[in-house]
């Protein structure tokens, strides 16, 4: 019997034992069965498994870039406003304490490293000022940071910290001021807000048609004026300016033309009627007073051409010491001559009176 019971358990354990090239009998232990959400949960995970598989075959191998060598490697350029927006923001803002004793010391000593900190801690209020005005001026945004810097060391050199005003309150004026300037001076080529009321409409003329408009009112130049408080005349000039661009007089009127925009002026000298006329007065009026000169004699003659036509008149005080006569009796002969010849250029001209004025205005 024990003979037995060992034969079978070598033929077992052959039996068990896997053979080479063939599966064993690894688990002779039926598994236990697996829970419902065990079996969904190896679905799914078998679903991924599968989708990423198939995607990895349908996507063709990606090539990794080479490294670029160390020589060709290259700096990120940025624009000039980034990098001046980089270099200020290097420099620390001041608290409310540090700008008092800093202004105070400033004041009292005018050092220029107490300067230089009060500008380069304040750059960034420049910065969010000059945005305001960027819709006036979209040419360059360093133009307008620019002149604001020149705003803010004017305000570090004027600004007196015993009069109870924060210092970044007081420069935000000298900096708008500076700026208004620069867009009023650069506006045109033809300088633009050279007095109060253009300056007052450059900068409310849109805002108050926009006013306007939203109140449902026609926004003419009668009534912006009157709102504004300027002249009507200023209203429209200002319209015209803002919303017309420059051209040159001496650029032509189409590309293929030779005529120049300023052969079309108006010429602000004397027509060409009004001259011709003005010569013929003056000739008739010549040959007329020749003509009555003639009759004269003695003191007539002597006032006539040398008082009444001479470039340098002799006085009456001049004529009666020739003569030997008064001042008065000069004047009398002087008053008679003129009616005379009055009434001689009326016989012979009968609209005389019309002649000074056409010679005067032409």
């Amino acid at each position: 019997m024990a003979q037995e019971k060992e034969v079978l358990k070598e033929v077992s354990e052959r039996a068990l034992a896997p053979v080479e090239g063939e599966p064993g009998l690894a688990v002779l232990v039926e598994p236990e069965e697996k829970r419902p959400e065990e079996k969904k949960r190896d679905k799914r995970t078998r679903g991924r498994k599968k989708k990423t598989e198939l995607k990895e075959k349908a996507e063709p191998e990606k090539k990794a870039l080479p490294a670029l060598p160390e020589e060709e490697k290259t700096p990120v350029i940025l624009d000039p406003l980034q990098q001046y927006l980089r270099e200020i923001s290097k420099y620390p803002l001041l608290s409310r304490e540090e700008e008092e004793r800093l202004t105070k010391e400033y004041y009292k000593t005018r050092d220029p490293r107490i300067a230089y900190r009060l500008v380069t801690s304040n750059l960034r209020l420049v910065v969010k000022i000059a945005l305001d005005f960027q819709k006036f001026w979209m040419q360059n945004f360093l133009d307008l940071i620019q002149e604001g810097n020149l705003g803010l060391m004017q305000a570090v050199k004027k600004f007196d910290p015993y009069r109870g005003v924060k210092f970044s309150y007081y420069a935000s004026f000298w900096i708008k001021a500076y700026i208004l300037k620069f867009i009023m001076d650069n506006w045109r080529l033809v300088k633009i807000g050279t007095t109060q009321a253009q300056r007052k409409l450059f900068y409310n003329l849109r805002k108050e048609k926009e006013r306007l408009d939203a109140m449902g009112f026609e926004p003419a130049p009668k009534l912006i004026s009157q709102r504004l408080n300027v002249r009507e005349e200023d209203v429209i000039e200002m319209e015209q300016r803002m919303s017309a661009g420059e051209i040159s007089l001496d650029a032509p009127i189409k590309e293929d033309s030779d005529e120049l925009h300023r052969d079309f002026l108006a010429d602000p000298g004397p027509k060409v009627e009004d001259q011709v006329a003005k010569r013929e007065v003056l000739t008739k009026l010549k040959g007329l007073l020749e003509e009555f000169g003639k009759d004269l004699k003695d003191k007539e003659r002597v006032i006539f051409y040398e008082r009444l036509l001479a470039e340098d008149p002799l006085t009456l005080q001049q004529i009666g010491q020739r003569f030997g006569i008064s001042r008065e009796r000069v004047r009398q002969i002087e008053e008679r001559l003129l009616k005379k010849l009055r009434k001689y250029l009326k016989e012979r001209l009968p609209d005389a009176e019309n002649y000074p004025l056409a010679i005067e205005t032409s």
